[in-house]
């Protein structure tokens, strides 16, 4: 439910946007869509620590099954948003916001439901078969999102309560509590320093893609800095913090554990990669490949979803394979070549021009699904093997955490590279376009079209030349030929015109995300051999209990027999009195 709402998102916020008249060339409308798209990260990112900190405490079941009702009541409202323009724009951020705290409550405890019901022979596996039903939510949900959209808008929310309902049910009734509890304090100090903190970073990063006076662009707005650099104060103190109460919520010792530290950053670093670049790609192929092979531009966001599939089905294809192979030869070889893999397909779509062809094109992002689902199991089963069974809620959270952290971090990342460079190119762009189109009088209307506005409308799916013409005043317009004007407003002008201004960015986007990738393969290959936690303990008692098995022997004055009943009972007398 909770991945299917994600891709559904993506494809149908052109009709959502259609839907409460909004229009893309408005100067908010674009702060409308990050909020949309990045607030539930946002929210996610803040919450997971502190609920998987809470689930231990409380209880992971019970606090999952809270998470499927909280999310559904957050689709049923989103289904009822009232109203048109900036008002319903605000609600459903604002709704989408009560569904990412239901999330919360999943994420942080997915992983460590799943680890504490299985044996870690099994628990790769386990991992690789809940990523196909993450994954198959994705690819769902990318077909509902088309489907729906072309009928009503509000359908795209309503199709997660059916889902919510019978989750939230049937949760109730068959999951059972076999986690190992510890009944401490809420760290509030450390929640609170911790939740300001990260949630001012990335309102910050967020503010920071909306322009700002007469940049493109608001890094330089002193709110944004303040902002961001007011957030890294706080989570410096709140690493101050956490080492001075008693009972932490967050488990800083857990880095001292190089499975769970490489493993997590690993995480970190794949999510900031991977997070933008079905961004990118979809926008490469709504606002310039399929209107340039005939598709409408009210169609793209649906054909944009279908296009995409081949990324999706390489994940399914490999996670459960590397989560079972992860079971018995660890994770240290299989997600370091996923990585490497990763890596290489970033690289391999750098090669391709804006008018591509589609086969190979749908290759490459297979090998790059296929990298990913071959990191994705065996990296999260490693760190669930690498804490103490009353840590995992916790655990979970913290990975969680980081991981949505690198996904919002990462739009900011590739949307920043894009629009520095549309901000650059866009200009010239146009300008060669329009005189070629025989329209040179729109030059200067084109050139003063945001970045972020021509982004925008070639995400939603719009036909941005008529909507641009139609905010015109006919006295600018009777001066440009019908034959120009039909040109204009075709397919195919608009994209030609955008793309050499966008592909440089989009090109250098994708070998930043090679880098990322590269960089999370050497800590996947930093991680050491395969590592659980009850096994490594167990042979820890054993190597302590021969031990004194032998000083026992000793202290008789003989070698005394292992089979001797005497010994034995002795020995694990010693051992229930130390436990």
């Amino acid at each position: 439910m909770a991945s299917v709402n994600g891709t559904i998102i993506l494809i149908s916020l052109p009709a959502i946007f259609r839907g409460i008249s909004i229009n893309p060339f408005s100067p908010t409308s674009f702060q409308f869509l990050l909020w949309i798209l990045m607030g539930y990260s946002i929210v996610t990112a803040v919450l997971l620590v502190t609920f998987g900190r809470l689930s231990d405490i409380y209880g992971r079941t019970r606090l999952f099954n809270l998470g499927f009702l909280i999310f559904t009541i957050g689709s049923v409202l989103l289904f009822l948003t009232p109203g048109k323009g900036d008002t319903a724009a605000l609600l459903l951020i604002l709704f989408r916001i009560v569904q990412a705290i239901g999330g919360s409550f999943l994420f942080a405890n997915s992983a460590a439901i799943i680890t504490d019901s299985f044996p870690p022979s099994e628990r790769g596996r386990a991992m690789g078969i809940n990523q196909i039903a993450s994954l198959a939510g994705s690819l769902v949900g990318l077909i509902l999102g088309g489907i729906l959209a072309s009928y009503y808008w509000r359908y795209v929310f309503l199709v997660s309560v059916p889902f919510g309902v019978f989750g939230t049910a049937w949760s109730y009734w068959k999951l059972k509590e076999n986690s190992v509890r510890r009944y401490e304090k809420i760290d509030v100090p450390g929640n609170v320093s911790f939740a300001t903190g990260l949630t001012l970073i990335l309102i910050g990063i967020t503010y920071g893609l909306l322009p700002y006076g007469n940049s493109t662009m608001g890094w330089s707005n002193p709110w944004v800095i303040i902002s961001i650099v007011t957030g890294f104060a706080l989570l410096a103190l709140f690493i101050w913090v956490e080492t001075k109460v008693e009972q932490p919520m967050f488990k800083l010792h857990l880095f001292r554990n190089r499975a769970f530290t490489t493993g997590t950053l690993a995480g970190l670093i794949q999510s900031m990669g991977m997070g933008g670049v079905m961004f990118m790609v979809i926008i490469l192929l709504q606002g310039i490949w399929l209107p340039l092979h005939g598709y409408s531009y009210s169609s793209v966001p649906f054909w944009a979803g279908v296009y995409t599939i081949p990324m999706m089905v390489g994940f399914v294809a490999l996670g459960p394979i590397s989560g079972a192979l992860s079971d018995r030869m660890g994770a240290r070889l299989l997600s370091t070549l996923g990585m490497i893999v990763g890596s290489g397909a970033f690289i391999a779509l750098t090669l391709f021009p804006y008018d591509f062809s589609y086969p190979l094109f749908g290759l490459t992002l297979f090998v790059m699904g296929a990298g990913m689902g071959m990191f994705g199991a065996p990296n999260i089963t490693a760190i669930m093997n690498s804490v103490h069974p009353a840590d995992r809620g916790t655990a979970s959270g913290m990975r969680a955490t980081f991981q949505n952290t690198g996904q919002t971090a990462s739009m900011a990342i590739f949307f920043t590279i894009v629009l520095f460079g549309l901000t650059s190119r866009l200009p010239s762009s146009f300008s060669g376009a329009l005189a070629s189109a025989g329209a040179p009088v729109l030059i200067p209307v084109f050139n003063k079209i945001p970045p972020t506005s021509a982004l925008f409308s070639a995400f939603l799916g719009y036909n941005p030349v008529q909507t641009i013409i139609s905010l015109l005043p006919a006295s600018i317009t009777s001066l440009v030929s019908p034959s120009s004007m039909s040109v204009l407003e075709g397919k195919y002008w608009f994209p030609k015109a955008l793309a050499p201004a966008f592909m440089g960015s989009l090109r250098i986007s994708f070998y930043i995300g090679a880098i990322l990738f590269l960089v999370a393969a050497t800590l996947s290959a930093l991680r050491g051999k395969r590592y659980v936690f009850e096994e490594a303990t167990t042979e820890k008692v054993e190597a302590e209990k021969k031990v004194v098995y032998r000083k026992l022997s000793t202290s008789q004055g003989n070698t005394v027999s292992t089979a001797s009943p005497f010994t034995n009972e002795k020995r694990d007398e010693i051992f229930e009195e130390r436990d």
